[in-house]
């Protein structure tokens, strides 16, 4: 006979199903002008819903049981050994930074005042650990084209204080894996992918094709609502390796020397009975702290949500290389525009659809894009564009704090002159030739 309780929640899920359809599932008719068209945005349907509200009426709330189980099957769709959940994919980058700054890393320890090669063309959040922790970021050109690192600045931006580099898959399109991980090979370098607008795109490397973030030593990805999939908030580290999967672990979880998982105690056999430091004989191992952590985890809500959207995240890459190429062939007979082209052997998983105006096109970024967003169509640039350029950087002081190879000018072209649309998986066709269409509205009128 069915418990009460069980008869509940299977109503309650039942419920949840029949809200979806009667207020998410419907989505407003497209009238061209009038219906906003976002760059991104959720991606769901009931699944995240049931499960939602399946892990609420659980009420663990913290990491648990939807977090383990998210781990093991992401990890496992991605082909590596080692993941874990955190909160944010900003934080995913201070976790994979901060694993490498770990004294048990011996000579490949991350100190202050070592060096870490990256770009200054992206999100802040992929410097901003290596200057809080008191390294120093050696910012590199772009190569415009492919909107990501030039890789034939490497061998200038390097010195004996060199540790690592830490650098984005640009918009989904891979950077060139191969040359950044001959020359970290070269010099013994850590490789730290931020790969949070790149999920499930491909580099044939080795022989073999490989899922960009599981190149490298360290991969990080977001799940922030316009990523390739959502949590709402959350984000992941992963890796093969087992000792920086155990500091990843222990920097999130407040920098605790033990690993036993939220409710299971004494999992190594001697939480009464070690010795830590100049703490007493027998100090309890859940409280010591071999490291000064954080609590980044996410939640088991979360993770639920997570679990769903791992279902769909196959269908999810599929859709976006479909809008990516009705994009490029509707646009690629535009003078004037620079167009996206896609890493030598790569399979992108497209975050968005880079555009730069090019010097003589007789218009300007900005013209451009503000009669798109004037017509109901979001644009955003690459992010910081030059991240030295922003007053954070007032702070800090060239050739102490930081150091740049030559001018950047490629890096302050994509600034002045480039932007991107988006090709998330809620595009219908009618917004995208909309798009397309709007685009050749403005250029005809030029």
């Amino acid at each position: 006979m069915v418990e009460k309780k069980e008869y509940l929640k299977a109503k309650i899920l039942e419920l949840t199903k029949e809200y979806y359809k009667e207020v998410h599932a419907e989505g407003a008719a497209f009238v061209p002008g009038k219906t906003r068209v976002n760059y991104g945005g959720r991606y769901f349907d009931d699944a995240e819903m049931v499960n939602l509200v399946d892990a609420s009426l659980d009420f663990w709330l913290t990491a648990g049981p939807w977090a383990h189980r998210f781990e093991k099957h992401f990890a496992a769709w991605l082909g590596v050994k080692h993941c874990s959940l955190c909160n944010s994919g900003s934080s995913a980058n201070l976790l994979a930074f901060s694993a490498l700054t770990a004294s048990e890393l011996g000579e490949r320890q991350i100190k202050r005042g070592d060096e870490v090669i990256t770009v200054a063309a992206g999100f802040p959040t992929t410097v901003s650990s290596i200057l809080q922790y008191g390294a120093v970021p050696v910012f590199v050109d772009m190569d415009i084209a492919e909107s990501n690192i030039d890789t034939t600045q490497l061998e200038s931006a390097y010195s004996d204080k060199v540790k690592a580099v830490m650098v984005a898959h640009s918009l989904g399109n891979p950077f060139n894996l191969q040359a950044v991980l001959d020359f970290c090979r070269k010099h013994n370098l850590w490789l730290v992918e931020d790969n949070c607008d790149a999920l499930g795109s491909e580099y044939f490397i080795d022989g073999e094709w490989k899922k960009t973030g599981t190149i490298g030593d360290i991969g990080t990805s977001s799940f922030y609502p316009p990523h390739h999939m959502t949590m709402g908030e959350g984000g992941a580290v992963y890796t093969n390796n087992a000792l920086l999967h155990k500091l990843v672990n222990s920097y999130r979880d407040w920098g605790r020397d033990c690993w036993c998982v939220g409710g299971v105690d004494n999992t190594c056999g001697k939480r009464f009975n070690g010795k830590f430091g100049n703490l007493p004989i027998g100090y309890d191992h859940k409280y010591v702290y071999s490291r000064m952590g954080y609590n980044l985890k996410a939640t088991d809500l979360q993770a639920a949500i997570g679990c769903a959207q791992l279902e769909k995240l196959d269908f999810i890459i599929k859709r976006r290389r479909e809008n990516f190429t009705f994009l490029h062939e509707g646009l690629k007979d535009i003078k004037g525009l620079l167009l996206p082209e896609p890493q030598k052997n790569s399979r992108p998983s497209w975050f968005g659809f880079f555009i730069t105006v090019k010097d003589d096109a007789g218009f300007t970024r900005n013209e451009l894009t503000e009669y798109l967003e004037e017509h109901r169509i979001q644009t955003r640039n690459l992010f910081a564009g030059n991240l030295l350029k922003h007053p954070a950087f007032d702070q800090y002081e060239k050739d102490k704090d930081y150091r740049v190879i030559g001018e950047l000018p490629v890096t302050d072209k994509i600034m002045t002159n480039s932007f991107w649309l988006g090709v998330y998986p809620g595009m219908t066709k009618e917004k995208l030739q909309y798009m397309v269409d709007t685009i050749k509205s403005f250029i005809a009128g030029k």
